[in-house]
Order: structure tokens, then C-alpha cells, then sequence
């Protein structure tokens, strides 16, 4: 239990991958506030299964939930995972000016301005950790706004890295390949899926207690000397 007396918070902690990150935090010991747009059932039954879980509303597309989900962690955190995104396929030919605006919002000006929020909080030698995605790299036809707020993300990640680093907070990026989640589930057809899984160097889909994994390594001491970096965590479906 290596993060044991550590206060974490995940952004988008109910379901999917999140939901893992939520779990394996909990269970190396941290106390976990995680946040949650809509489903208050599943946050309640996360919270009625791990001791130390705090679930708190927020909607990423109104950034006054920033201020309140940090509510609870004003007296010191330790570790902030920003995990929640929406992923709208649609091709560029599609996009309009206010799913533009949504998306780049939920997805990258949200946890930018969360890591701002943050930065007076996380003690010495605390973690950030972005969940990005592979598509930044391997970019696929009407996902151009996920690709795009998330490499800006990806940025952000980097600079923060060395704007944190004087207090020994490292600041890093998991990008998943395909992980078995709702979500990718709703933004690709059951074929699509089966042939990248066969493409995977591993032959399976991620699953998200595998981003859990490399999440709460990152979150651990034994990554005190990683930062600024992209663990692109895909089972080898990119070599």
C-alpha cells in the first residue's frame, strides 16, 4: 500500500477507466475524491464498496465545478488525475462552432485550469497525470476533435512538468490504446474493435484495470524520477 496517507482526486471516476484509477488508488491506501457528471448511482455504489471514497458532482462543461470539487482536498492533496472526456465522432465537415467550443472546454480547458487550481495544493513531491490517448499519434477519421484537445493536453502536460518540477511534483500523460469502455464501444463498431485487437501486439483490447496499473505507478515514489513523459500504454498496438 504504497500511497497510504496520500489524498487523491480523479476526474470522471464512476465508470470506465477512471472507475479502475478510483479502485487502485483506494486500494494502495489513498483516500480518493473522485468526480462524477451524471450518474449518481454508480458513484454512491463506488463509494458504499471502498472505505475512504468521496464522490462530488461535476460537469466539466461548466468550469465553476472546478472550484467546488476542489472543496474537499483544500487542505492538502497529493495526487490529481484529470481522466474525464467526451469523444463526439463526427467528421471535420461536420463539426460546428459549439461542439467545438464543448469539446475543447471538457477536454482541455478543464484540466488545465484544474492543474492551475491544484497547484497551491499538491504538496512536495506530489503526481499529476493526464489521461490522453493514442489517436494523438494514430489519428482516425471523425475523431478530430478528441485528437486535437487532447494533444493540446498533451502539451500542457509537458510544460507543467517543468514549471512543477522545482518541488519534486512530477507531471505526466497515459495514453491508452483501446480499452474495453463504454465509451469505445459507443465511437466504434464491434469489427473495428475486433481487428485492433488481432493488430495489438498483445492480441486483446486493454482493459481499464490496465490503465489503473500504470496510473497508480506513476502516482507511487518509485515514480519520483519520471516526468514530462507520455506512457502510451497500448499493449502494443503502436511499436
Amino acid at each position: 500500500m504504497q500511497l497510504t496517507g496520500k489524498t487523491a482526486l480523479v476526474t470522471g471516476g464512476s465508470r470506465g477507466i477512471g472507475r479502475a484509477i478510483v479502485r487502485r488508488l483506494a486500494r494502495e491506501g489513498a483516500t480518493v475524491v473522485f468526480t462524477y457528471k451524471e450518474n449518481k448511482t454508480a458513484a454512491d455504489d463506488l463509494v458504499s464498496q471502498l472505505a475512504g471514497t468521496i464522490a462530488v458532482r461535476a460537469d466539466q462543461e461548466e468550469l465553476s465545478s472546478i472550484s467546488a470539487m476542489f472543496q474537499l482536498v483544500r487542505d492538502g492533496l497529493d495526487i490529481l488525475v484529470n481522466n474525464a472526456a467526451v469523444n463526439p465522432r463526427m467528421l471535420i465537415a461536420e463539426i460546428t462552432e459549439d461542439e467545438l467550443d464543448r469539446v475543447l472546454t471538457v477536454n482541455t480547458k478543464f484540466p488545465v485550469l484544474a492543474m492551475r487550481e491544484a497547484a497551491p495544493m499538491l504538496r512536495d513531491n506530489g503526481r499529476g497525470i493526464n489521461i490522453s490517448t493514442l489517436n494523438t499519434v494514430v489519428p482516425a477519421p471523425g475523431h478530430s476533435l478528441y485528437c486535437a484537445s487532447k494533444a493540446a493536453l498533451e502539451q500542457f502536460t509537458a510544460v507543467a512538468a517543468r514549471e512543477f518540477g522545482g518541488r519534486g511534483i512530477t507531471i505526466n500523460t497515459i495514453s491508452p490504446g483501446a480499452t474495453e469502455t463504454a465509451l469505445l464501444r459507443a465511437v466504434n463498431p464491434p469489427e473495428a474493435l475486433a481487428q485492433t485487437a488481432a493488430l495489438t501486439a498483445l492480441q486483446r483490447l486493454g482493459q481499464p484495470d490496465d490503465i489503473a496499473a500504470v496510473a497508480a505507478f506513476l502516482a507511487s515514489p518509485d515514480a519520483q524520477w519520471i516526468t514530462g513523459q507520455n506512457i502510451r500504454a497500448t499493449g502494443g498496438l503502436l511499436l
